[in-house]
């Protein structure tokens, strides 16, 4: 058997062991937004009793010089160290770790009682001491070489041994280590980090052509502006306009997707590109790029971005088409390839051939596209589909535009299996789409949220949860009617930090459905221009104002870590907390998830893990209305009546800390 060649020096005895976090071995970072701490944890031990010494390294990509933090250790050889990531972009990080003789002559020099024992273990101690100077420079060199000194000297051996054990000698040594025979843990891993949006977003979708105010105007981007102050009261930071290109006038779909279209159907947007451009320009009717840009511009004065989607494929009259035939696929007949899930047949759209033998010319094609819409000031763009192109793809072209544009946030919109929405996650987008739509019971929203807070994956994969989208209107809401949209809206804004809905659809409550059993609304917004009266006196804009106040005012609901469900003895009420870290700030959050029934029950609430004094009363305030309860002990009773309001979103106010508090609160 041919012996195994010797990789390493031998002598390094220090062992790093399941380092987290890390993704996949090292293959993909994981991710965090702007002032987030990075905690670091790995298994380091060695063999023997000799005492190790760990340290995190980190540093922006491509900065030359690593910072360290002495890691601390914990629990059984699990050590633990953090940074905060101040900076967009990436940075790296790795653990070293080595045998320290310096700190295990120390432990072993304490224990030592014969005369003749410590003068030797000094000798031994001065030598190190000497040889840390030799690593030091200027006043640490001196002071160490001073000290190898004294401990040398014959006389005084209780003076020397409190030298050897004082505190000047162990910070002196502890800056210069021996750190010959360090071990490293490899690979080098990243951290991408996102602007603040990236880890809490409120997300506000609108087709721009129906912002006119009047029936038959096609509306524009000055109309959007004009919508500006009504999504600005809603709470919303980002404003996400559907594609705002030409829409295609070969195969349009008419009102209802109908196959064939009337003269008037404007078609849908998603049918991308005609005679008057394709993914860089802007349909004549909403305005110009000027226009486009001022919207922007405007829209940020507010505290609001503007995002755009991205959808890779084409309308059959697009640019594209005719200039780069080699980038479509070609049937027999001499057409294209239209996109098609048999039976469904969408002729109106051509999708890209990544597998043609021009791929690397389409690849920087489309990667301009996104260049083209962050020079008109864009940092935030929802892809439609990214599941139905490569993977390799995207992981190009978002490291590509991220490399010189490390604002940008990438949503995923792919409504598929579980592994390939976290592939799209690990390869590069910020924040993901998830199955919330679709999980209404208890049991599975419980099964579900526990997964995105607490499965490791939760490094990588960033939800963002939406109740509905212009293509999904769930049963629930059709069939709950105006509880389940508020149902819904709370539980999208308080169980995760990033949601988003369709409006004015959502605060109105549209729940009509083209036909029995399916999804697609009924005079979709996606083949025709709709008018909406902002004023509608049964809106729900008080309630979706009140949710984004919540979000806005308590950090809490502003992550997605520190979520934990509540027992509740009610099969149709949940109940979950959120908290920051060090409790400053608690929100209980209870909702009836039956849309037809009031429904009530015991809540019992963890008292010791919310740090709240089991002993005492205390007051939360419902964020919703203003009302403010007296609680005491674990076990509280809720009431809820979907006909008002399905839900409570408590937030603990103050704890009551003696009986002349309770007599004044009462």
């Amino acid at each position: 058997m041919p012996k195994k060649p010797i990789s390493e020096d031998g002598r390094l005895r220090a062992v790093i062991e399941a380092l987290q976090p890390i993704v996949d071995g090292g293959r993909y970072p994981v991710k965090r937004a702007v002032g987030e701490r990075l905690v670091v944890e790995a298994d380091v031990f060695g063999d023997g009793h000799d005492t190790l010494r760990c340290v995190l390294q980190y540093r922006r990509d491509g900065a030359a010089r690593w910072t360290e933090a002495e890691m601390e250790h914990f629990d059984n050889d699990r050590w633990r160290a953090a940074f905060d990531v101040a900076e967009l972009g990436r940075y790296r990080y790795t653990v070293v770790a080595w045998v320290d003789a310096f700190l295990t002559w120390r432990k072993d020099f304490a224990r030592r009682v014969d005369p003749a024992d410590v003068a030797l273990a000094l000798e031994v101690g001065a030598g190190l001491v000497a040889q840390a100077a030799e690593r030091a420079k200027s006043a640490d060199a001196r002071a160490l070489k001073s000290l190898a000194g004294q401990l040398r000297e014959k006389d005084d051996l209780e003076a020397r041994r409190k030298l050897a054990t004082g505190e000047e000698l162990a910070g002196l040594m502890a800056r210069h280590p021996d750190r010959s025979l360090e071990a490293r843990y490899a690979p080098e891993l990243e951290v991408t980090v996102d602007p603040p949006r990236g880890r809490c977003s409120a997300w506000y979708e609108m087709f721009p052509r129906s912002c006119a105010d009047a029936p038959g105007r096609h509306g524009t981007f000055r109309d959007c502006e004009r919508r500006l102050e009504y999504v600005s009261e809603l709470g919303f930071d980002v404003l996400y306009l559907p594609p705002v290109h030409p829409v295609g006038h070969v195969k349009r779909k008419g009102r209802n997707n109908a196959l064939e279209a009337a003269r008037n159907d404007p078609g849908s947007p998603w049918a991308i590109g005609s005679r008057e451009g394709g993914h860089k320009a802007l349909h004549p009717a909403l305005g110009t790029l000027e226009d486009f840009r001022h919207l922007v511009a405007t829209a940020r004065a507010r505290g609001i971005e503007v995002a755009i989607d991205i959808a890779f494929h084409c309308a059959p009259d697009h640019p594209y088409v005719e200039e780069h035939p080699q980038w479509f696929k070609w049937r027999p007949d001499g057409s294209v390839q239209y996109a098609e899930n048999p039976p469904k047949k969408y002729e109106d759209i051509y999708p890209f051939n990544f597998e043609c033998a021009e791929w690397r010319e389409l690849w920087e094609e489309l990667k301009s596209v996104f260049l083209f819409w962050i020079e008109q000031g864009v940092t935030i763009f929802r892809v439609d589909n990214p599941h139905t192109k490569p993977f390799a793809f995207w992981e190009w072209l978002i490291g590509e535009v991220r490399r010189e544009h490390p604002e940008t946030i990438f949503l995923s919109e792919a409504f598929t299996r579980p592994k390939v929405m976290h592939r799209l996650a690990k390869l590069g987008f910020n924040q993901s789409y998830t199955y919330f739509p679709w999980r209404n019971a208890k049991l599975e929203l419980i099964e579900y949220f526990t997964e995105l807070s607490r499965h490791r994956s939760r490094e990588y994969f960033r939800p963002n949860h939406w109740p509905n989208t212009p293509d999904i209107l769930t049963a629930y809401l059709q069939h709950g009617g105006r509880p389940a949209f508020m149902a819904r809206l709370v539980l999208a804004a308080t169980l995760g930090a990033n949601y988003g809905i369709y409006g004015p659809a959502f605060e109105h409550c549209e729940n009509v459905p083209r036909e029995a059993g399916s999804e697609e609304y009924l005079n979709s917004e996606k083949y025709e221009i709709r008018v909406w009266d902002l004023a509608k006196p049964d809106s729900l804009r008080p309630l979706v104002a009140a949710v984004n106040r919540a979000r806005r005012d308590n950090p809490a609901l502003q992550q997605d870590w520190n979520l934990k469900f509540i027992a509740a003895d009610n099969d149709e009420i949940i109940s979950y907390s959120k908290y920051t870290d060090d409790r400053s700030n608690v929100v209980i959050v209870v909702v009836n998830l039956d849309p037809h029934h009031a429904r009530s029950g015991w809540l019992e609430v963890p008292l010791a893990d919310l740090e709240i004094d089991s002993e005492r009363p205390y007051e939360v305030e419902d964020l919703l209305t203003g009302t403010t309860f007296l609680w005491q002990g674990s076990r509280n009773y809720v009431e809820l009546d979907p006909k008002a309001c399905p839900a409570h979103v408590f937030r603990l106010v103050r704890r009551l800390r003696s009986e002349r508090d309770f007599e004044t609160f009462a």
